[in-house]
């Protein structure tokens, strides 16, 4: 993946010099908290644009929620997918047009999709009947995209156990949606933080198969909704941007090569992981009777904090700490919360200083999807995770 060197990243510590900055000049903090560089959602933005230039990219708002972060999307011309009537509020009370709000959580309350009609939001996603009989009643006339399963291969948080119907039952939605008069769409989710660049392959072509087989009885989609799934850095390295962006506009032209509707990406994590870090603060190291090999190391945020997605081991954030580098050991890191889930990594084969001290301070590197949006209100007694975001143009911090 393309680095985020345009705004100034440090290959050694992962900080761009605004986060740098910030850290530098707030360490009587306290922490956890989290800092978010506005100018690297711009960048992926913009990279994402080069690499799939005939996509219209809808920023996935549950990713980070943030009004900062919005507003810096709007202001470079992103769309917007949300999934709940709360994210539309958010959206609408920054001023952003309603037209360029597609909702696409295919679970939603009928009274929330007539409010969200009501306020101009035409673009509805599904996967059932039951769903789209919703969408018929309260949202008539609009564009309705039907959501196809796919099987998530390659992907660190896959999708596909909850979402997507078959392609006979997404022919039969189709034809239920053309018959009520309104447009339609296909959409897919090759999963989150996929790392294999072929995964939109496949498909891409069970959908040319229906397109084809929905146009021979005189039905045309409008659009095709790619989803997300592009990538931040974690401890698994994944492709260049480049890479993904060649694989998939050759998969397109091999099987939608006549296609004359939209293409839609919603990306989430991709626009906004890398610009996050997570300082926190050792708590304890202790050993375990049950392990004498490896130190536990108790952090001051864990998984009711915002690192929800260490569930099972499978985002798999990098670590920076202070000591020597030079010599390490094996290390279990946990949570502060009296919940004996609040594991985080166990089995992934983390090794941090052996100097590390309680007190020390720790970052964790890309954490700016999925944290702060994830964050427990009050569990334990712990607030909210706190949120500073920065950027090189003003040198300004706002803190949320």
């Amino acid at each position: 993946m393309q680095p985020v060197g345009a705004v100034g990243l440090d290959e050694v510590t992962g900080l761009t010099t605004p986060i740098a900055r910030f850290l530098d000049g707030n360490s009587h903090l306290p922490t956890p908290f989290l800092v978010f560089d506005l100018d690297v959602v711009a960048l992926r933005y913009h990279q994402l644009r080069e690499a799939l230039p005939m996509a219209k990219v809808f920023y996935a708002v549950k990713a980070n929620p943030a009004e900062e972060v919005l507003a810096r999307l709007d202001s470079i011309g992103s769309s917007f997918d949300v999934a709940s009537r709360g994210e539309i509020e958010r959206c609408l009370n920054l001023g952003i047009d309603p037209s360029r709000l597609a909702y696409g959580n295919t679970i939603k309350k009928e009274r929330d999709i007539a409010f969200a009609f009501e306020q101009g939001v035409t673009t509805f996603t599904v996967d059932a009947e039951a769903e789209l009989e919703k969408v018929v009643r309260q949202a008539p006339g609009s564009t309705v995209y039907v959501r196809t399963a796919t099987d998530g291969t390659g992907a660190d948080w896959p999708l596909s156990r909850k979402f997507g119907c078959d392609l006979s039952e997404a022919a039969a939605l189709v034809r239920r949606a053309a018959w009520a008069g309104m447009s339609f769409g296909l959409s897919f989710h090759v999963g989150s933080q996929q790392r294999d660049v072929q995964a939109w392959e496949r498909p891409l072509a069970d959908v040319g198969d229906l397109l084809r087989q929905l146009r021979g009885e005189g039905l045309e989609a409008v659009g095709l909704n790619l989803g997300g799934g592009f990538p931040s850095h974690y401890v698994d390295p994944v492709p260049e941007l480049a890479a993904y962006g060649t694989a998939i506009r050759r998969s397109l032209a091999a099987h939608l090569g006549d296609f004359g509707g939209e293409v839609l990406v919603e990306p989430g994590r991709y626009l906004v992981g890398d610009a996050g870090v997570i300082e926190t603060e050792v708590v304890l190291i202790s050993r375990r009777p049950d392990n004498d090999e490896a130190r536990w190391v108790y952090l001051d945020i864990g998984m009711f904090n915002g690192l929800t997605e260490t569930l099972d081991e499978s985002i798999r954030y990098r670590v920076g700490t202070p000591g020597d580098r030079a010599n390490q050991g094996p290390v279990v890191l946990a949570g502060p919360s009296c919940d004996s889930a609040d594991v985080l990594y166990e089995k992934a084969g983390y090794q941090l200083p052996l100097d590390l001290r309680i007190g020390d301070r720790v970052r964790l590197l890309s954490t700016g999807a999925y944290t702060s949006s994830y964050s427990s209100v009050w569990f334990n007694g712990f607030e909210p995770l706190r949120c500073f975001f920065v950027s090189a143009e003003d040198q300004g911090v706002v803190a949320a």
